[in-house]
């Protein structure tokens, strides 16, 4: 197994092939600028790619947020990554929470985000990048960029219309509203919202599921699901056949197909 990175500002566990990931500066709403959590994101991403140990990633915060997403105190001074004329602070963008997105893209095992609390700008985009999210009753969302005099500046716009619809989108954005979890839920932001004491526990029990499915096809199903999402069909139709060939061919397809068996000469 590929060693953990060593983190900063985040957490890392691995269990029964789920990792989970806690933001872990509540000092500062775990605010993703001002803080190391961009790097401690972006090398788990990595770290999880490399390790055929996780097959789902669980990523929450400690506290009584998720994240704050840009620090404002830094916006204020014009400061951090915020500092600089048009051309630096593009740069340190670019080089700071663009990373993020890229990252979040590229995992190939399910990401399920456990919204413990306020989800805000860049955090609630960060929830967005997710495949699924659980969310407690204490969650709120917001895409508040334009309350700020700014824009998503980390692909929020782009992962939100593919999430719930351009209309919808379009009116979360432009008037920067905060939406509790309930209307989020309606909304089709979340997909369950539970008790603050069961959110965790709810977000591994479904990552245990995923989990226990034959690990390599899990990896090579949620590639298929990224790509049909750009893929015209009859080139997706021959991703397909590469990919099933691929899982055929593999151990873990015989093991899985024998335990069926087993499983129905029992009844």
């Amino acid at each position: 197994m590929n060693n953990p990175p060593q983190l900063t500002d985040a957490l890392l566990t691995l269990e029964d092939r789920v990792a989970v990931l806690t933001l872990n500066r509540h000092d500062l709403r775990n605010a993703l600028t001002g803080s190391n959590l961009i790097d401690d994101i972006v090398a788990t991403t990595e770290w999880v790619n490399h390790c055929d140990e996780v097959s789902v990633l669980v990523i929450t915060g400690a506290g009584s947020s998720f994240s704050a997403g840009g620090n404002i105190r830094d916006m204020a001074n014009r400061s951090g990554d915020f500092a600089g004329d048009v051309a630096e602070c593009a740069d340190r963008y670019r080089k700071g929470i663009q990373r993020i997105p890229l990252a979040m893209q590229a995992v190939e095992v399910p990401v399920i985000a456990a919204v413990n609390g306020p989800a805000i700008g860049a955090g609630f985009d960060l929830a967005n990048m997710a495949d699924v999210r659980i969310a407690s009753e204490k969650a709120r969302f917001g895409e508040t960029f334009l309350n700020l005099g700014i824009i998503p500046g980390d692909g929020g716009a782009w992962f939100m219309q593919r999430l719930i619809g351009y209309q919808r989108a379009f009116e979360l954005t432009l008037t920067g509203r905060i939406v509790d979890a309930r209307e989020a839920q309606e909304l089709g932001i979340v997909l369950d919202v539970v008790g603050p004491e069961e959110l965790l526990p709810a977000a591994l029990d479904m990552a245990k599921r995923m989990a226990s499915q034959p690990p390599k096809a899990t990896r090579l199903t949620k590639r298929l699901m990224k790509i049909a999402q750009r893929m015209e069909l009859k080139d997706f139709l021959d991703l397909c056949a590469c990919f099933q060939g691929m899982s055929h061919n593999e151990p873990e397809h015989l093991e899985a197909v024998n335990r069926m068996l087993e499983t129905m000469s029992r009844k």
